[in-house]
């Protein structure tokens, strides 16, 4: 079978100059190409604002390729801010550097000013969110961390009376720093009651935070309508709509499951075509928020609906682990349809009709 492929309509013009920036917590190395790809500088600078502010104000237009990593929003801004083209590479799909054998931060810089100069497509672009994105997507990363140190504090306080003999009573993470006290051996009182201090006081620091991204919505109306689907909360809407960066960021709805790592792998060869498990590439938080919210589709509170339905029936028929994959399918179907939703303006249907213009809502 034969497959056209789409040409280029037009050939990209080399850039005068190039720079591939290695991107560091204290020292940002750089490597300068002329028109003809050929090194002509290489050095570094601080990786502080007033430095590249100093280094780069003035300078005549150039692309800069740089790696996606904690500083590249920042830095990507700034230069952008003056004038300069960047490329974002996305690290995750550059082997050739991140997979190196022979990497250290002058090879890198190297690597990202050659292929920026010859093809920018060898870097997988990305582009950046918006500072009040970031700060706001900084928002639900901040909660993330707190509940992991009070799941981890409530683990530790369980942990220490059952190597006592005892055992804290079971209940929700919300109450647990109340109920808990009085099934503390005496023994231990001075020592698991800073624990379940601790606890209580992440309970009000992360009932706080749930109230700002409540109120999210009021920035971005597109959360309201993704709540309106089963097993999405405001957290899980607000993640979704800030990590994804726009509805435009994915030109179809069905790749929204492969960007967000939950299709499986290829390994594809003559005759063998193996089953394999899912990428787990793009961003991990949002992933394990996706599973937690097809968990409660196919639970026993789940209403009704063609999804869960669908996910029943695969996890009827996959054996033992297919109540796994069908969490997996259920999830990655899910983060099709909330693009869906977010893309062509639709409100979510638990039982959508089969035309032409709905059935990508639930996607098979």
């Amino acid at each position: 079978m034969k497959k056209s492929i789409k040409k280029p309509q037009a050939k990209e013009t080399k850039p005068n100059r190039t720079m591939g920036i290695d991107i560091g917590d204290r020292w940002c190395h750089y490597c300068w190409l002329n028109e003809d790809g050929e090194a002509v500088e290489t050095g570094k600078i601080r990786t502080r604002e007033k430095d590249l502010r100093e280094f780069f104000e003035g300078e005549k237009r150039m692309r800069i390729a740089m790696e996606c990593g904690t500083h590249s929003p920042w830095i990507s801004r700034l230069l952008e801010a003056l004038g300069q083209e960047v490329i974002v590479a996305n690290a995750r799909k550059i082997e050739a550097i991140t997979g190196s054998e022979s990497k250290d931060d002058d090879h890198d810089a190297e690597q990202l000013a050659v292929f920026a100069h010859f093809d920018p497509r060898l870097l997988y672009p990305i582009q950046h969110r918006s500072a009040e994105r970031q700060r706001d997507l900084s928002l639900i990363q901040a909660r993330r961390t707190l509940v992991q140190a009070r799941t981890m504090l409530i683990n530790s306080a369980r942990g220490l009376v059952k190597s006592m003999g005892g055992r804290l009573p079971q209940c929700s993470s919300e109450s647990f720093g109340q109920k808990a006290r009085a099934a503390v051996p005496a023994n231990l009182v001075g020592l698991v009651t800073p624990l379940l201090e601790q606890v209580t006081l992440l309970n009000q620091q992360i009932k706080r935070m749930d109230q700002q991204i409540e109120e999210l919505e009021k920035r971005y109306p597109e959360i309201i309508r993704l709540r309106s689907t089963p097993g999405v909360g405001p957290l899980v809407a607000a993640a979704y709509v800030l990590t994804l960066n726009g509805a435009h960021s994915i030109t179809h709805s069905r790749q929204a499951g492969a960007f967000l790592g939950l299709r499986p792998k290829r390994k594809q060869s003559g005759d063998s075509d193996p089953q394999c498990r899912i990428t787990k590439t793009g961003n991990n938080y949002l992933r394990a928020l996706l599973v937690q919210s097809a968990q409660h589709i196919l639970g026993r509170f789940g209403p009704d609906s063609a999804l869960r339905r669908w996910g029943l029936k695969l996890a009827a028929s996959g054996g033992k682990r297919g109540k796994k994959r069908a969490v997996v399918a259920v999830a990655r179907k899910l983060a099709v349809i909330l693009h869906r939703m977010w893309a062509s303006g639709q409100n979510y249907q638990p039982f959508p009709p089969a035309t032409a213009g709905t059935k990508t809502v639930i996607a098979k």
